[in-house]
């Protein structure tokens, strides 16, 4: 296991996060995720430890507050010092039927701080992430409420989930040029079929010190190696009954015959080819991950242990590259020569290559 500073602070995280999302959840969409009762969430919650994880991550919206009860309650268990485990959870869903039980306004973020204390049984968190875009809500207005979470001690450091880059970059130049905590930390959907990130969100953060940590880096259990292309796997998987995050239909056939490729080649399952072949991106810092079977953790955390040739990184990134849009198009065509020598247009041809690689 390896660990990398959170953002530009002194905080360093395991290069994987344990998830609670699957901790609690009897109805709706929680009883398709997780369904973990205590003692099951408690020893994957130990074993994680004991492989070297110190990050875990939950979320008030989660089993409707269960998540958080039950990452408490496995915390307190297993008697591990707290000064070692950095534990994160968000705010913005619906916490309650009030008008102003959701969003991200300083009424609704101070609240739900306590709320998610209570339910930990923790003193204060080490990350507090907002959980999306709030429209409603003046992100001058979020960040300062953020920054009074760190002043009073309930959280050490914030960060983000779900923003548009354009949003999130706005909130970190108005927190620095106020003295204000800023984002340290950018929880976003990254996978081998989700690589929408690389165009903007993910040069932003490598530019500004941001944390990047992916969720989903197997799309719902897409890339477990138990789904064909057309999405049929076990009736009892996740993807069955909550078909979510979205996934681009044209390039997953070709993704999964590489990944199944790989993993044949390695001796080891896809997921953990998936997981490994996110690690090597530079700026990724820590993936977030879950699982309902130990077995199924064991096997997420050797992807820290597994090392992928050159041409293997090459043919997963090769059948999963995004096509290029625009200004992505546009910027290849512009800086295809050296701007700095012999001022010529592009050619035709070279216009043309750049097009048909954007269709």
């Amino acid at each position: 296991m390896r660990y990398k500073p959170l953002g530009s602070t002194g905080l360093y995280v395991s290069e994987l996060c344990l998830g609670a999302m699957t901790f609690g959840g009897t109805e709706g969409m929680w009883a398709a995720i997780g369904q973990l009762g205590q003692e099951e969430a408690s020893a994957l919650v130990g074993a994680a430890l004991d492989a070297g994880v110190n990050f875990v991550d939950t979320a008030d919206v989660y089993a409707s507050g269960d998540s958080e009860r039950i990452v408490g309650q496995a915390l307190r268990s297993l008697s591990r010092p707290r000064e070692q485990i950095v534990v994160a959870t968000k705010v913005r869903g619906r916490v309650g039927p009030g008008v102003n039980q959701i969003g991200l306004s300083r009424s609704h973020i101070l609240s739900s701080i306590d709320g998610s204390l209570r339910r930990l049984g923790l003193e204060h968190v080490d990350l507090y992430q907002i959980h999306g875009f709030d429209p409603a809500t003046p992100i001058e207005e979020t960040v300062r409420a953020l920054d009074d979470v760190v002043r009073s001690g309930k959280a050490r450091y914030v960060g983000f989930s779900n923003l548009p880059a354009w949003v999130a970059s706005h909130a970190l130049t108005f927190a620095e040029q106020n003295g204000l905590a800023r984002f340290q930390s950018a929880q976003v959907y990254y996978s081998m079929v989700g690589r929408d990130i690389e165009r903007e969100i993910a040069p932003m953060c490598l530019a500004r010190g941001v944390a990047l940590l992916p969720w989903s880096p197997l799309a719902g259990g897409l890339l477990s190696g138990k789904f064909d292309a057309a999405k049929r796997g076990p009736e009892d998987a996740r993807r069955a009954t909550f078909d979510f995050p979205p996934v681009n239909h044209e390039r997953l056939p070709r993704v999964l015959a590489a990944l199944r490729q790989v993993a044949e080649e390695t001796g080891v399952s896809s997921a953990r080819v998936a997981l490994a072949w996110e690690l090597t991106k530079p700026f990724v810092t820590s993936i977030i991950i879950g699982a309902k079977k130990p077995e199924q953790l064991a096997d997420n955390l050797a992807a820290t242990e597994l090392r992928l040739s050159p041409e293997q990184l090459k043919a997963l990134d090769d059948a999963s590259a995004l096509p290029p849009e625009y200004p992505g198009w546009m910027v290849e065509v512009q800086n295809s020569r050296d701007p700095r020598g012999a001022a010529q247009p592009p050619t035709p041809a070279e216009l043309q290559a750049a097009t048909a690689r954007a269709k």
